[in-house]
């Protein structure tokens, strides 16, 4: 072979080396492209699971708070319904109760006449006082209580004062009389009861 076959075959040697090293360079380069691919859409799948995680846990918070909601608003309807039976049943007999007062006041006149008036005993007014007893008797049963304000401080929030009167031998702003007597029905005011109440100044015992 002469020398210019000899160079002729050499150069073509070196085209195939230099082909086949470019081919290995891009062949290398696709596939540290698409391992870079690869791993960049596993960052980004990582990325949206989180993302979604996190958005399904705030869900989950938001349905845990409003199932405490529901929970406490059925507890706070169940609490008032209760509230609202209570109240129907110790209150049902106030328009009843309101009815008696008259018949037991009736009774208490009756017996307070007979006993100002110095009369004895008789059987009249003894089946009256009996009647008033067995009538207080029964009415507290059903807690609708009496108020006697006599010889206690005049309470606005149980009596109506009808008049103020000097009254030397008593407390001021205490009650001296009643002219009719006041009634609670389970610690509920159904009817004050009108007094009388001192404005004098109390009796100073000299006891120089």
């Amino acid at each position: 072979m002469s020398t210019d076959e000899e160079k002729l075959v050499g150069a073509e040697q070196d085209v195939e080396q230099g082909v086949d090293q470019s081919v290995e360079s891009v062949v290398e380069g696709e596939l540290l492209d698409e391992l870079i691919s690869e791993v960049n859409g596993d960052a980004q799948d990582e990325k949206n699971w989180k993302a979604e995680a996190l958005s399904l846990a705030e869900q989950i918070d938001d349905l845990k708070d409003q199932a405490i909601r529901a929970k406490a608003e059925v507890q706070n309807v169940r609490r008032r319904a209760e509230q609202d039976v209570e109240k129907a049943h110790k209150f049902a007999l106030e328009k009843f109760s309101k009815e008696l007062l008259p018949i037991i006041d009736g009774l208490e006149k009756a017996v307070e006449a007979e006993v100002a008036a110095e009369n004895e005993m008789t059987t009249f007014r003894e089946g009256v006082e009996m009647t008033l007893s067995m009538f207080t008797s029964g009415v507290k049963k059903f807690n609708l209580e009496q108020i006697d304000p006599v010889g206690h401080p005049f309470d606005p929030s149980l009596h109506e004062a009808m008049s103020m009167v000097e009254a030397p031998d008593s407390e001021p702003n205490t009650v001296i009389a009643s002219m009719q007597k006041g009634y609670t029905l389970s610690g509920r005011l159904i009817r004050p009861a009108m007094v009388m109440v001192s404005k004098g100044a109390a009796k100073i015992d000299d006891k120089a």
